[in-house]
C-alpha cells in the first residue's frame, strides 16, 4: 500500500494533543497555585514551569514529525532541509497558550491583592472604637462595625441591607449624601431602644465599578456636650443662683431690641437691689446671705412668665427683662415682687426680712440700646433708695439730669481739693445762760469752678459713696486746727473748734495718728479740739469704744452728733467716754409745733444732765426755740438765730467785739 509522504499517524497525533493539554495544565497550575508562596519558592516553581513548557514544545515537535508515515530518509531530508512548517504552526499555538497563562497569572494576582486589601479594610473598621458604617449610593447599609453596634445597639445582621435613616431618621439626606462627603457635622442619633444622643459624623465618598459608596465615621459626643454645657454655664450662668448672668442677660436684651426695632413693640427693664443686704451678711454671716439670695431669686421667678428673663448681676443686684410689656404690666410685676419679698425668710431657724428697691426703664421711651436702658433703670432704682427704699419707680428725664450732676460732682471732688475750691466756715456755739460764744463748729464749703456753690447736703453723701470723704475730712481737720491756732496767735481768746468725723474716717485704723499729726502740724493743744461722732459709726463696736478712750486720753473733747436720729442705745451712753450730746436740728425746729418732739428734747436734756453730760441744741432759728431750751436748762445752742456759718475773718471780728 502506497502511503503519502506527508500523511499522519493518528495515534501519535492524539498523543501530541494530550501532551499539549497536560503541559499547559501543569504550567498554568504551577504559576497560579504557587503564587501565594514566599518569593524564593515562587521563583523555583516559575523556573520549573518554564522548563516544562520547553520540554513539551520540543516533545511536540518531534512527535509531530514522527507521526508522519514516511521513511527515515524523508524525515532526514525534512530536517536537513530545515522545513519548519509544522514548527511554525505548533509554535504559534503554544505562544497563544503562553499568553493565556500570563493573563491568568495577572488576573489571579489582582484578585489576591484585592482580597488582601479587603481583609485589611475589614480588620481596620472592626478594630476602630468609632462607629463606622458603609452605605451604597441609595443609603443602604453594606458594612457595620463593632463600634457602630456599641453606639446604636443594633447587631450587624439587623442593619445590613437597611436604610441608614433608621439611625438618622430626621437629619440624614440620603438623596444628597454625596454633597456632604468630606464634611464633619453634628447630628442626633437614634439607638435601638429609641433613645437619642448627640454624635459627630464625618463622611467620605468613592466610586467603584460596582457602584458608589459612602463611609460614615460616627463618634458619640455626649461627654463633650456635657463639658461644653458646664463651660457655658460658667460663662453665662450665675454660679450661686443658677440664673443668667450679666453676659447672657445683655445678649437676650440686645436680641429683644433688634426684634423690637422691626415689629415696634415695647419692652421693660427692671433693676432691683436689696436694701440693707450688707447688714444681713454682717449679722448672720455670708452663708445665710447666700441662702437668702437663692430664696429671693426663687420668689422673684414666681412673679414672672417663661418669656421673661431674670438675671443676677452680682452681689444683691438683680435685673429683669419683660418683653412685650407696657407701664401697666411692668408696674404690676414690680408690685408683685415687692409683695412676695415682704414676707419673712426662714433661714436656719432665723426670721430674716429684706426689702427691694426697684427701678424701671422702657424701650424705646427711655432708651433704644441695652446700655442706656440698664443705666436708666439703675438711676430710677437709686432714686427709690434716696426716697426711702422698698418701692418702685419708673425712670424720668429729670432723674437723668440729677444723676448727670451727681456724676460730675463725684468726679470733681479730688480736683476741687487740689485747686483749692474747698474752704471751711465756722458757726459759733453759744452758752444759753450767758449768750457768750464758747466755741465754733467747722463746716466745709465748696465753690465749684463751673457749677458754683454746692451744698454739703449734696456733695457729702456723694463723697461718702466714692470714698473721697476721707480726703475731705482730713482737709477740714487740718484746716480747722491751723485756723484755731492762727486765731490764738492773733490774740483771740482761746476756744474749742468742733470737727465732724465721718464713719469711714473713724473706721480707719490710723485715725489717732491722723488727728495727732494735724494737732502737731498746727501746734494746737488737744483740749481745743472737739470731735463730733455720729451714733451709727459706734453702735455695737467694741473697737469704737477703745478708739474713743484713746482719743479722750489725748485730751480731746468728744461729743455724739445728731443724737436721737440713729440707732440709739442708752446702754452705750455709760460706756462712751463722751463730754456732750448734740440734739439734732430736726427735733429743735419742731419743739414749738409738735408736742412729741418737745417731749423728746426735754427727755434728752434731762437724761444728759443726770449722766453729767453737756447738751447742745442744733438748728436754733427762733427766740421761742431759745426760750424753750433755756427753760429746760439746755447748756448750749447754735443756729441761724445767733449766726450763720462765717468765714475765718468774720469769726475773728466777732470774737474781737465780744
Amino acid at each position: 500500500m502506497n502511503v503519502s509522504p506527508l500523511s499522519n499517524d493518528s495515534v501519535l497525533i492524539v498523543l501530541s494533543i494530550l501532551i499539549i493539554f497536560c503541559s499547559s495544565f501543569i504550567t498554568l497550575n504551577v504559576n497560579t497555585s504557587r503564587f501565594e508562596f514566599v518569593e524564593k519558592v515562587r521563583v523555583k516553581w516559575i523556573l520549573f514551569s518554564i522548563l516544562a513548557m520547553e520540554l513539551w514544545i520540543w516533545s511536540m515537535q518531534f512527535i509531530g514529525i514522527t507521526s508522519l508515515p514516511v521513511d527515515g530518509s524523508v524525515i532526514m531530508t525534512l530536517l536537513s532541509d530545515n522545513n519548519n512548517y509544522i514548527n511554525y504552526v505548533v509554535g504559534l499555538f503554544f505562544a497563544l497558550t503562553l499568553l493565556v497563562s500570563v493573563f491568568n497569572l495577572h488576573r489571579n494576582k489582582v484578585k489576591l491583592l484585592a482580597d488582601e486589601y479587603s481583609r485589611q479594610f475589614d480588620s481596620l473598621i472592626e478594630t476602630a472604637t468609632d462607629g463606622i458604617v458603609v452605605t451604597d449610593h441609595n443609603g443602604i447599609i453594606t458594612q457595620w462595625n463593632h463600634g457602630a453596634e456599641s453606639l446604636f445597639g443594633y447587631h450587624k445582621d439587623e442593619v445590613v441591607d437597611q436604610n441608614v435613616r433608621m439611625i438618622f431618621p430626621d437629619a440624614f439626606p440620603t438623596s444628597d449624601i454625596q454633597e456632604f462627603a468630606g464634611q464633619t457635622r453634628e447630628l442626633i442619633g437614634y439607638k435601638k431602644d429609641g433613645s437619642q444622643f448627640p454624635i459627630e459624623l464625618s463622611t467620605g465618598y468613592w466610586e467603584t465599578v460596582r457602584g458608589d459608596y459612602h463611609s460614615l465615621i460616627i463618634r458619640d459626643i455626649t461627654d463633650q456636650r456635657k463639658s461644653e454645657e458646664k463651660i457655658s454655664n460658667l460663662v453665662y450662668l450665675d454660679s450661686l443662683t443658677g440664673l443668667p448672668n450679666r453676659r447672657l442677660y445683655n445678649d437676650r436684651l440686645e436680641s429683644t431690641i433688634d426684634q423690637a426695632l422691626d415689629n415696634k413693640t415695647t419692652h421693660t427693664v427692671l433693676y432691683l437691689d436689696l436694701d440693707q443686704f450688707k447688714l444681713v451678711n454682717d449679722t448672720y454671716g455670708h452663708q445665710i446671705g447666700d441662702q437668702l439670695l437663692i430664696e429671693v431669686s426663687q420668689r422673684i421667678k414666681s412673679c414672672i412668665s417663661k418669656a421673661d428673663t431674670l438675671a443676677r448681676l452680682g452681689g444683691d443686684e438683680f435685673i429683669l427683662l419683660l418683653p412685650n410689656s407696657n407701664y401697666t404690666k411692668a408696674e404690676a410685676v414690680a408690685r408683685n415682687i415687692l409683695n412676695v419679698l415682704a414676707h419673712a425668710f426662714s433661714l436656719n431657724d432665723e426670721e430674716v426680712f429684706i426689702t427691694p428697691s426697684i427701678g424701671a426703664s422702657l424701650f424705646p421711651a427711655d432708651g433704644t440700646d441695652s446700655e442706656t436702658l440698664v443705666k436708666n433703670a439703675d438711676i430710677a432704682m437709686y432714686r427709690v433708695k434716696e426716697e426711702g427704699k422698698n418701692n418702685f419707680q419708673f425712670f424720668t428725664s429729670e432723674m437723668n439730669d440729677l444723676i448727670s450732676r451727681k456724676s460730675k460732682i463725684a468726679m470733681s471732688i479730688r480736683k476741687g481739693l487740689e485747686l483749692g475750691e474747698f474752704s471751711v466756715h465756722y458757726q459759733p456755739q453759744i452758752d444759753i445762760e450767758t449768750e457768750n460764744i464758747i466755741g465754733v463748729e467747722a463746716l466745709v464749703r465748696w465753690n465749684h469752678a463751673k457749677l458754683g456753690p454746692i451744698s454739703p447736703a449734696e456733695f457729702i453723701p456723694i463723697a461718702e459713696e466714692n470714698g473721697m470723704i476721707l480726703h475731705i475730712g482730713e482737709f477740714v481737720l487740718r484746716t480747722a486746727c491751723l485756723q484755731t491756732k492762727a486765731w490764738q496767735n492773733a490774740g483771740v481768746e482761746p476756744f474749742r473748734v468742733a470737727v465732724n468725723i465721718s464713719a469711714k474716717q473713724f473706721s480707719q485704723g490710723n485715725i489717732s495718728e491722723v488727728i495727732t499729726s494735724a494737732l502737731e502740724n498746727a501746734q494746737l493743744a488737744p483740749e481745743f479740739l472737739e470731735l463730733e461722732l455720729t451714733e451709727s459709726l459706734i453702735q455695737g463696736a467694741t473697737s469704737a469704744i477703745a478708739k474713743m478712750q484713746e482719743l479722750k486720753a489725748m485730751g480731746i473733747h468728744l461729743s455724739i452728733d445728731d443724737f436721737g436720729t440713729g440707732y440709739s442705745s442708752l446702754s452705750y451712753l455709760k460706756l462712751f467716754p463722751i463730754d456732750s450730746l448734740k440734739i439734732d436740728q430736726y427735733f429743735t425746729r419742731n419743739i414749738n409745733k409738735d408736742a412729741k418732739d418737745a417731749a423728746l428734747v426735754d427727755t434728752i436734756i434731762q437724761m444728759a444732765r443726770n449722766l453729767g453730760l453737756n447738751v447742745i441744741a442744733e438748728g436754733v432759728e427762733t427766740l421761742d426755740q431759745l426760750v424753750y431750751l433755756k427753760n429746760k436748762r439746755c447748756n448750749q445752742a447754735q443756729g441761724y438765730y445767733f449766726q450763720k456759718p462765717l468765714s475765718p475773718e468774720k469769726i475773728e471780728e466777732l470774737y474781737s467785739k465780744a
